[in-house]
C-alpha cells in the first residue's frame, strides 16, 4: 500500500552511498487507500491531535458541492482540513473523494512547507476541479467560511 514509501526509502539509501545529504519527512508520507471514492491522508488526525493537548480547528468541504463533482456524477467524499488554533498551521488532512491520490499531494506540499490554512485558501485554484475542495475545506478551517456551502 506504500510502495511510496519505499520508493524514498531506497532513493534516502542511495543518495547515502553516493555521500548526498538524503531528506524523508516520516510524518508527512501520504496515505492512500485505492477504492472509490479513494482515500487519502497526511498528517495528523484529529484523535492524535486532541491526544497531544493542542487547540485546533476543523474545516472540511463535502464534495457533493462542486461543480466537477456535479457534472461527472462523483460526489460522495469529504475534505478535512485539521490545523493550529494559534497559528494556523496545517497538522492534517484526510479526504475520501474522487481523486484523492492526487490530490493529497497539495497537503504534503503545504505542510513540508508549514503552510496555514489560510496560505492553502488564498492560492487560485482551476475552476471546475475536485482542488477546489482543497480550497473550500481550507478556508473553513481559516476564517469558517468555505465559498459554494
Amino acid at each position: 500500500m506504500l510502495a511510496h514509501k519505499a520508493e524514498e526509502e531506497g532513493v534516502f539509501v542511495a543518495e547515502t552511498i553516493a555521500g548526498q545529504t538524503p531528506h524523508i519527512n516520516y510524518d508527512l508520507i501520504p496515505g492512500v487507500v485505492y477504492t472509490w471514492p479513494e482515500v487519502a491522508a497526511v498528517g495528523k488526525t484529529e484523535e492524535e491531535v486532541k491526544e497531544d493537548g493542542t487547540e485546533y480547528k476543523v474545516g472540511q468541504f463535502p464534495i457533493r458541492a462542486l461543480g466537477r463533482a456535479r457534472a461527472s456524477m462523483d460526489i460522495m467524499g469529504v475534505i478535512k482540513i485539521i490545523s493550529d488554533k494559534k497559528t494556523d498551521e496545517v497538522l492534517g488532512v484526510h479526504m475520501v473523494a474522487p481523486r484523492a491520490a492526487d490530490l493529497i499531494m497539495e497537503a504534503v506540499i503545504a505542510m513540508e512547507y508549514r503552510a496555514s490554512s489560510e496560505d492553502i485558501a488564498r492560492i487560485c485554484h482551476p475552476h471546475p476541479t475536485y482542488s477546489e475542495g482543497v480550497k473550500e475545506a481550507a478556508l473553513a478551517a481559516w476564517n469558517d467560511n468555505a465559498l459554494h456551502i
